[in-house]
């Protein structure tokens, strides 16, 4: 039984349930992501808490929308278009959080992979029992200590080791966390030595994150200097052109009310691009 399937009992049925019902076969990976993401919701569930937030968020940007409308006395017959746009793009937003937490999981699991492995391999190689190494990796590696502590809750219910492994490993996003296990499975079911195999598997992802680490300097350089362009200089010149243009076009009368929105249009894409540069570093412990 999965997570998702133990928490459709305890969820109450709200009165967006129909709604979320006829348009979950629409999204048939959804399920699949909230178990590789770890979201104590089915994807029922999920979807009616993303339609609820819909509609609240979207009757909140109608009404500044409506706002905006009538105080620069635009014809309100534009809200209808408006409407429909804003809940798509509000749907769509919300939808998009599993696939977020699903990488933020995976760059957590990724993280530590590599200390969480070499404290499997002494343990094993000082002849520490698989079972007590798993326990004692259970504790301080972060996503990863809770992903053993799943593997040591289903060993102690009465599954073999094997199985519980694959069971764990089957909704994990981390590659190299499925990489390790699966290379412990496959060790303990053909009698191999887990500590030597394990070893090279370290080895290996040691070795990946390092050219991943290396191909993320090298784009790093030609970001900053698009950075320096377009988020720096271009913005700079820009306003300084614009408002010579608009105080020509107005007859100096150019107040606030135009610089503060091209401001908040700059500051945005700033922070987009900062984000978009920080959210593409890999995060290693090596």
């Amino acid at each position: 039984m999965t997570p998702n399937s133990t928490e459709a009992g305890k969820e109450k049925r709200g009165i967006f349930r129909p709604i979320a019902e006829f348009l979950a076969p629409r999204f048939p990976g959804l399920k699949k992501k909230l178990e590789l993401a770890d979201i104590p919701s089915t994807h029922v569930a999920f979807l009616e808490k993303v339609i609820g937030s819909t509609i609240i968020v979207s009757l909140l940007l109608l009404l500044l929308s409506f706002v905006f409308l009538t105080v620069y006395q635009i014809s309100l017959v534009w809200l209808l278009p408006l409407a429909l746009v804003i809940i798509l793009m509000v749907f769509n937003y919300f939808m998009l959080y599993p696939d977020a937490a699903l990488v933020r999981r995976k760059k957590e699991l990724d993280y530590e992979i590599i200390f969480a492995g070499r404290h499997i391999v002494i343990a094993l190689k000082s002849g520490m029992p698989l079972f007590e190494t798993f326990v004692g990796v259970s504790s301080g590696y972060g996503e990863v200590s809770k992903e053993f502590k799943k593997i040591v809750d289903k060993i102690i219910a009465g599954v073999p080791t094997t199985q519980a492994i694959r069971e764990v490993a089957q909704n994990n996003p981390s590659k190299y966390f499925v990489q390790l296990t699966m290379q412990i499975a496959n060790s303990v079911a053909s009698g191999a030595d887990v500590g030597d195999s394990l070893e090279v598997v370290l080895d290996q992802i040691s070795k990946e994150q390092i050219i991943q680490l290396k191909e993320y300097s090298q784009k790093l350089t030609p970001a900053v200097m698009f950075y320096m362009l377009f988020g720096i200089i271009v913005p700079s010149i820009g306003v300084v052109f614009a408002a010579a243009v608009l105080s020509f076009i107005s007859g100096g009368q150019f107040g606030s009310s135009i610089l503060i929105p091209i401001f908040l249009l700059i500051a945005i894409v700033q922070f987009l691009f900062l984000g978009m540069i920080e959210s593409s570093r890999p995060r290693y412990l090596l």
